[in-house]
């Protein structure tokens, strides 16, 4: 204490203080300790300085240097113990950066005068070593102890925040009940966001109350487009669509992004809105995968309304383009329906055309095409169509060859079901934004097979009916019957009546289906929507889970964004060890990091399997550690 009252290192000097005070309850210090004499004896002021600078050994050999110039010298018991403690807190803070918990533990009990509110450092590493070797209730009365008896208000908050990342929920809220004032606001604040963004992770999981209004109360108070995605996801994945709207319309309107844009047409598509969220995604249609297959789901929601919406020349133009790009058959299709809807059989002939080009095997296309050439009274054209569908669709084998004229007061609608006539306008776009002539299949989704047992039982699927007319349970099961014939776009709204089911084993197997069948989609966020509609058995969820986190996985490696593909592959893994194809991913995302050591080993071990693509990246590996050169 002299020595730091010399140098005038008044912050040392009161720490000093609080810790005699700690040791010794009924001492009293100097009334001035400035004013404390030093004496004159160099060499020991040397000493105490190599000990104020963490020169222990230094003060070692001081030490012994001087006794062995003047044997009759000893030095102070004070400098002994002092630097006997710091090399003790040096040698446990090494252990616990090692994470050797029960070296920390033994060191602490061996040196009580390191536990005290003097260095509360020591004490946070002593209560994290009792946690981490399960001893949970030791580690929490040293969090105890230090909001019991300690003062500093950032070492406080601090001790709160790190028990938070240590301590479950309910060993937390006993030591956050010691607040004084409301000093563990900000912790409570971030509990409350890692609660719901936890939540929002797994399908089902929901929050308790009050950790959602204190995020509302946050989000309104601070502003931040951070906190109210959080609350508008949140409310998606729990079907309050308005509220959804209302959160991510304000992300928005503070910080216009592709998340909050794909949150809030999502919720509008489910509000029946399409129109506006067609708009809303049109600017980031192609900022990520999952972005844009937001957009085209919307495209084909809006296409698809019923009666036919009136669009702008420029909406409809962009939403071709988009679909022709892409590729995408769901949009595809509706505008045959769109166009045979404003009596343009024309151009639904080609759009029909296009959509089969693209996939073969969509049946709701192959139908659209044989109303359409019936319509224009081509026979040979649905005979043709009807060999080739021949076993596979009944509505198509058994359409007639009855020819309604053009301009007929109703026309056929998606599925078969008969609409109004609308005014005849030209807004399709026809010769002007022509679909290519083309043979190639859309991308390829992995998709979690469902897990069928205890569904109702299979009904034919072939012939057209209305999922809305029949009960939950035979919806169920079309639901099922539809995704057996890839067809997951008619499913999505099998499975939605069932869902209005009491049953909660049909809900359960209608929440499921339809998050597989938006798997098959592409349509990832969805998926995770879907799933969460009904709590699910812990394998089903972890299915699901497994093939959400793949696609994501994929679809951030494809945007570029390698180390966010490398997260989802981690959370992927602890649910189930990595594929061959997705160990390759693995390694290339560790290329584009710059991490090629790393890449290297994932690809040898691959490799080994006669897997070509990791044969390739094995080659471009060593090429770019110079181990190859050829």
């Amino acid at each position: 204490m002299r020595y730091f009252a010399a140098q005038g290192d008044t912050a040392r000097l009161q720490a000093e203080i609080a810790r005699l005070r700690s040791l010794y309850p009924n001492w009293t210090p100097p009334a001035d300790p400035l004013a404390v004499p030093t004496g004159r004896d160099e060499q020991l002021d040397q000493m105490w300085k190599f000990y104020a600078d963490g020169k222990y050994a230094e003060v070692r050999k001081a030490i012994a240097d001087r006794q062995a110039s003047d044997p009759r010298w000893q030095p102070p018991q004070d400098l002994l113990d002092r630097v006997n403690v710091a090399e003790t807190r040096t040698r446990l803070i090494t252990a616990s950066e090692l994470k050797q918990y029960e070296t920390v533990i033994d060191l602490a009990s061996q040196t009580p005068s390191l536990r005290n509110c003097s260095d509360v450092d020591v004490l946070w590493r002593l209560g994290e070593a009792f946690i981490q070797t399960k001893r949970q209730d030791r580690g929490e009365a040293v969090y105890r102890y230090i909001l019991t008896n300690c003062s500093d208000p950032e070492q406080r908050l601090a001790t709160v925040q790190k028990a938070s990342t240590l301590l479950p929920p309910e060993a937390l809220a006993p030591l956050l009940s010691l607040e004084r004032g409301d000093e563990f606001a900000s912790v409570r604040d971030d509990l409350a966001r890692n609660r719901v963004a936890q939540a929002n992770k797994k399908p089902g999981s929901a929050v308790p109350p009050d950790d959602l209004a204190r995020l509302k109360a946050i989000a309104e108070r601070d502003g931040k487009a951070t906190d109210a995605l959080l609350l508008g996801w949140y409310a998606l994945r729990h079907d309050d669509m308005n509220e959804a709207m209302k959160w991510f319309s304000a992300a928005r309107g503070l910080e216009d992004s592709s998340s909050a844009s794909q949150g809030l047409a999502l919720a509008m598509i489910s509000l029946d809105k399409a129109g506006e969220a067609e708009n809303v995604m049109y600017k980031w249609r192609n900022d990520s995968e999952e972005a844009s297959a937001t957009y085209l789901a919307t495209t084909a929601n809006l296409m698809a309304e019923d009666p036919p919406p009136l669009l702008s020349e420029e909406v409809l133009r962009r939403i071709a383009e988009t679909v022709i790009e892409k590729k995408y058959v769901p949009t595809a299709q509706q505008f045959g329906w769109y166009a045979r809807a404003l009596n343009q059989p024309q151009t639904a002939l080609r759009w029909f055309q296009t959509a089969l080009g693209w996939k073969p095997d969509d049946e709701p296309s192959a139908y659209g095409l044989a109303v359409t050439r019936q319509q224009l009274n081509d026979r040979a054209g649905v005979a043709e169509i009807q060999r080739l569908w021949a076993g596979r669709s009944a509505r198509i084998a058994n359409l007639g060859l009855v020819t309604p004229p053009m301009a007929s007061a109703r026309v056929v609608r998606p599925g078969g079901q008969l609409v109004q006539q609308q005014p005849q306008q030209s807004v399709v776009p026809s010769d002007s934004v022509r679909p290519p002539e083309t043979t190639a299949t859309p991308r390829q989704v992995r998709l979690v097979r469902a897990d069928k047992a205890g569904s109702a039982s299979r009904v034919s699927c072939s012939s057209y009916a209305d999922p809305a007319e029949l009960p939950p349970a035979a919806a169920l099961a079309r639901g099922w019957c539809l995704m057996d014939l890839k067809r997951p776009l008619e499913a999505v709204r099998a499975f939605e009546i069932a869902l209005r089911s009491d049953n909660i084993r049909v809900k359960q197997d209608a929440a499921y289906g339809e998050s597989l069948a938006y798997l098959r989609l592409g349509l990832t966020s969805k998926a995770a929507v879907a799933a969460a509609k009904a709590p699910q058995r812990p394998e089903r969820s972890a299915e699901l889970q497994i093939a959400i986190l793949a696609d994501r996985a994929n679809a951030a490696f494809n945007s570029e964004r390698y180390r966010e593909a490398l997260v989802y592959l981690d959370q992927r893994s602890t649910l189930q060890p990595e594929t061959s194809d997705l160990l390759v991913l693995r390694a290339y995302a560790l290329m584009k990091l710059g991490r090629p050591d790393d890449a290297l080993r994932i690809f040898e071990l691959v490799a080994e399997t006669g897997n070509r693509a990791a044969s390739r990246g094995l080659q471009e590996a060593r090429i770019a550690l110079g181990l190859d050169r050829n």
